[in-house]
């Protein structure tokens, strides 16, 4: 059976995981808790966590905040300020190869590169994701009526993808040939990166919040609907023209928050009353590993091997659930 280990936090989860061996939860507080063979609680910004994403080499998490600030945290409890937009809300960060972290706020996106040197990039219409390729500094921005590729380590031209209506949270897929967009509308959009083909992926009755990619990136998981939705990225056409599979099904409660496996074809799912399911894309078998009773699920995150799973809901909650005994 799952042991749920409870970890005590105050408020909105913003993102939950693990850095190596530490698990971690990052909150809109702004408290970062660190839980290794002890404890480490920072709290770098002044006011409230926006966002959190984890460095591409693991070894440390990058919070950004209502204060204007990014910092790189670390479970030894050392924080360090990469850049500071002071009077801005910065609430979207990604983070890219060769310890490059871009940021964003309002119209304008920022790279930092690990030398420190940063670049600016303006748009005419709010920025409303950002997201490194899985290669090369080339960043996605989404925003009004599409996205923007930009070359952050050169002076290359961007590249204008068009979709009418308001595009969020974005992701490449893990072989970079597509980049995925979540809609205001209740809906996913995505292009072939080869030629620009759209991809309209609709029929979710809320708006799709969290996605994950599954281990070989076969597979896109996703929010808003009362299963995982879950899209298969195999093939010359991707989605298109293939029904996606549908996870965790519940009659009546939402999915809120997606985890691929590190290992396997497996997903994490969160849902809107607190429960956590496990199910396998191979057959939808399933194995409960948190009842239901609490918050709305936020955040989901695996450990290395796939034994442990940190979580953390709208209130209050979080914790580590590990999948063997001891």
């Amino acid at each position: 059976m799952p042991i749920v280990a409870p970890m005590d936090v105050d408020g909105f989860v913003v993102r939950a995981g693990f850095l190596g061996d530490a698990a971690y939860v990052a909150t809109g507080e702004g408290a970062i808790h660190f839980v290794a063979v002890g404890e480490t609680h920072l709290a770098p910004h002044k006011n409230g966590l926006l966002a959190a994403e984890l460095s591409t080499d693991g070894t440390s998490l990058i919070t950004s905040g209502d204060d204007g600030a990014i910092y790189a945290s670390s479970p030894d409890g050392s924080s360090e300020l990469l850049a500071e937009r002071p009077r801005k809300w910065i609430d979207l960060i990604a983070c890219g190869p060769n310890g490059a972290v871009a940021f964003a706020s309002g119209r304008t996106a920022w790279v930092r590169l690990s030398d420190g040197r940063e670049k600016e990039f303006a748009h005419d219409r709010a920025v409303g994701g950002i997201a490194f390729a899985p290669k090369g500094l080339r960043l996605a921005v989404s925003r009004y009526d599409g996205a923007t590729l930009w070359w952050a380590g050169t002076e290359g031209k961007p590249v204008n993808l068009t979709w009418k209506g308001a595009h969020l949270g974005t992701s490449f897929s893990p072989d970079g040939k597509y980049l995925v967009t979540a809609m205001q509308e209740n809906a996913l959009h995505g292009w072939r990166l080869s030629d620009s083909q759209d991809m309209r992926m609709t029929g979710y009755p809320a708006k799709v919040k969290s996605f994950s990619w599954s281990v070989k990136g076969k597979y896109l998981a996703t929010s808003g609907a009362n299963a995982a939705i879950v899209w298969p990225f195999f093939g010359k056409t991707g989605p298109m023209g293939q029904t996606p599979l549908q996870l965790g099904t519940r009659s009546d409660v939402l999915v809120t928050a997606v985890a691929c496996h590190p290992k396997e074809e497996v997903v994490a799912l969160g849902y809107q009353d607190g429960m956590v399911m496990m199910s396998r894309f191979e057959d939808n078998a399933e194995v409960l590993l948190r009842r239901p009773g609490g918050h709305p699920i936020t955040s989901l995150g695996w450990d290395n091997a796939g034994l442990r799973l940190a979580f953390g809901s709208e209130k209050n909650e979080a914790g580590i659930i590990s999948l063997q005994d001891g």
